[in-house]
């Protein structure tokens, strides 16, 4: 990439001036990204430091750059399609549980019982599809309500502090959720020759 000459205000940035997305775009961005993080060390690594709440960008970025800027490199060919662990997920979830459609669908002119029942058939199928991808084991074997103690060096990757946050550790607080984590794994090969942006095909029926 070209380095930029002068000084760089990355919160005028015109990227910045975009509206935040919808609640079904973080939604879904959020779906995909649980499962990056969770099969993607060199990933979860980098975002750390954001959920530890220190600065986004890393530190000793140059502000100045007296020299020319160097030429762009020549275009190279295009990637495979990223992201087809994710997708195949998707897919898995709305061929099993109908999540994609579930979503997808306005739910407002419902009641809330017609809505509720959708939702028992949903949770039905998508729990079905999770336990055919991994096993999960929680972090924490305490019910939820009950008094833990986190101790000095625990891993912060598994145990998240909230509240008043004072001192060094043992803590010893409120169970407010268990956590999870993956035990197995059982994710397939995906052929290249397969799209896996086609989370559902269309279906017609003929007459």
């Amino acid at each position: 990439m070209a380095k930029a000459t002068g000084s760089v205000n990355p919160r005028r940035m015109p990227h910045d001036e975009n509206p935040p997305p919808s609640f079904f775009a973080r939604f879904a961005l959020a779906f995909v990204l649980f499962w990056r993080l969770l099969f993607n060390p060199e990933l979860a690594q980098k975002v750390l430091p954001v959920h530890r709440g220190e600065p986004a960008l890393p530190s000793g970025l140059p502000t100045e750059e007296p020299q020319a800027a160097a030429p762009l490199p020549a275009a190279e060919p295009a990637a495979p399609a990223p992201h087809t662990a994710g997708l195949y997920v998707l897919s898995l979830l709305q061929r099993e549980g109908r999540l994609v459609d579930f979503l997808q669908e306005e739910v407002a002119p419902f009641s809330d019982a017609e809505v509720g029942a959708a939702a028992r058939v949903v949770h039905e199928g998508c729990r079905k599809a999770l336990r055919q991808l991994v096993d999960l084991a929680p972090v924490y074997t305490e019910d939820e309500g009950a008094r833990v103690t986190v101790p000095p060096g625990y891993d912060a990757q598994r145990i998240q502090l909230t509240g008043n946050v004072a001192g060094q550790p043992p803590h010893v607080g409120e169970l407010k959720h268990r956590g999870w984590t993956v035990t197995a794994e059982r994710f397939p090969e995906i052929s290249p020759a397969v799209d896996a942006r086609v989370l559902a095909p269309a279906e017609v029926e003929l007459s």
